[in-house]
């Protein structure tokens, strides 16, 4: 064991860290995925957190002409040329998106056999691309993005949702366009599923109206009773797989949660640590999925006394929060308390957990850290930890001590990143 471990393990993880974010950047995954020029246009549109980036990542290899529009959330933005970038709100969605939502729809609308529509996707593009289902209130559809988001339903509940209440998503921006639609992903979803992330606005569907009327009435979420009954007549359906309309489109999913892992278990390795990948689609309860990361931690801590190497413990995907308190939450700040609680001090055990788009939920942070001495910091502080996990105030916990990660927008999304470091 070097000393280096013993002196510097925040440092360390946020090494970790940086090594996967950068893997997952749009730079590095889009240009080797681009596909040959169509004999007509070539247009471009998109949503996500990383729509912009990854716009701008075509526009330095495209070869030939080129025009399009993506929608990005506020502040995730970049210069590009030839294509347009447009900023909404996110997770809930607002006006602009709407409107842009609208533009890409009409631009897909607009396109002949002979063109092109390249599609970018990443995740958040479900709040981004908000054009609600014809006779559903935008006001609605905000007020049921809010429930789901407070609900504790899994992202792929929250997106089968979303599909059917929406005049774009699950295939139906697909549907529109005559041309040949292919689609770019970065994979936000557990699993990777291609359909799911951002609501899978250019893939076919194989979620319900029924699964959607039961998520609705598993969580309690209020909507509008002419929507019900469309559902329940199946008038909201989403396209199909084996939809004739899609037999000539294509994707690629160009980065995922576990090219993030595999390149911190890479720079980990450099470091001198032994690397072990959990799993890269990690669903439930923050709090709860903390509780098993924290069972693990003790064979951890066996292999490290027994091998004389630092052990480190990665994982990914996707987990929530069911929120009951009043507090200043976030799933990373969640997981990292409840961890911190779990472990109740134990020695020689470090981690960190952040959300690789580089904001934790709505919060200003990507994630945090915690140590050993995580609790006894707070309590001498008059912090009590456990009270503030009873609160959902993660974020209010971490701010207080310092130990906020806060990147700025990575323009990127692969969702959580967790590493339990143990020395």
């Amino acid at each position: 064991m070097t000393s280096q471990h013993r002196t510097a393990p925040r440092a360390d993880l946020l090494d970790l860290f940086g090594a996967a974010v950068t893997a997952v950047s749009a730079a590095g995954c889009v240009p080797a995925h681009l596909p040959a020029p169509p004999a007509g246009r070539t247009v471009v549109i998109g949503a996500g957190k990383g729509a912009a980036a990854m716009a701008q990542a075509v526009e330095a290899h495209w070869q030939g002409e080129l025009s399009g529009l993506v929608v990005t959330r506020y502040g995730h933005g970049m210069p590009t040329r030839r294509i347009e970038v447009v900023e909404a709100a996110h997770p809930v969605p607002d006006a602009a998106g709407a409107a842009a939502a609208q533009r890409i729809l009409a631009l897909a609308g607009s396109l002949k056999e002979d063109d092109l529509l390249l599609c970018l996707i990443s995740g958040g593009g479900s709040s981004l691309l908000a054009a609600p289902a014809e006779g559903l209130a935008f006001s609605d559809k905000q007020a049921i993005n809010r429930a789901l988001l407070r609900s504790g339903a899994s992202i792929s509940e929250m997106n089968c949702v979303r599909k059917h209440l929406s005049a774009i998503k699950g295939g139906r921006l697909a549907a529109a366009c005559k041309g040949r639609v292919h689609t770019l992903l970065i994979s936000d979803i557990p699993g990777d599923d291609p359909s799911h992330v951002a609501s899978g606005p250019t893939l076919s569907d194989a979620t319900t109206c029924d699964e959607t009327l039961n998520i609705i009435a598993r969580y309690g979420i209020e909507v509008p009773a002419g929507i019900k009954a469309r559902l329940a007549s199946g008038e909201l359906e989403t396209p199909k797989p084996g939809d004739p309309r899609f037999a000539a489109h294509s994707h690629e999913v160009v980065a995922t949660a576990m090219t993030a892992l595999e390149a911190a278990a890479q720079r980990a390795r450099a470091l001198g640590m032994e690397p072990h990948i959990l799993s890269d689609h990690i669903e439930g309860e923050a709090r709860e999925v903390a509780a098993a990361h924290a069972d693990s931690v003790r064979e951890l801590r066996r292999r490290a006394k027994a091998g004389g190497k630092p052990q480190v413990l990665l994982s990914g995907g996707e987990t929530t929060v069911t929120v009951r308190g009043k507090g200043r939450g976030g799933r990373n700040a969640e997981f990292l308390l409840a961890l911190a609680v779990a472990l109740d001090g134990m020695p020689e055990v470090h981690a960190i957990a952040c959300d690789t788009d580089g904001i934790d939920g709505s919060e200003d942070n990507a994630g945090a850290v915690i140590g050993p001495d995580t609790l006894a910091r707070a309590a001498t502080a008059g912090i009590d930890g456990r009270a503030m996990l009873a609160d959902n105030n993660g974020y209010g916990f971490f701010s207080a001590l310092g130990d906020l990660v806060v990147t700025g927008p990575t323009l990127t999304n692969v969702n959580d990143f967790r590493a339990i470091l143990v020395l």
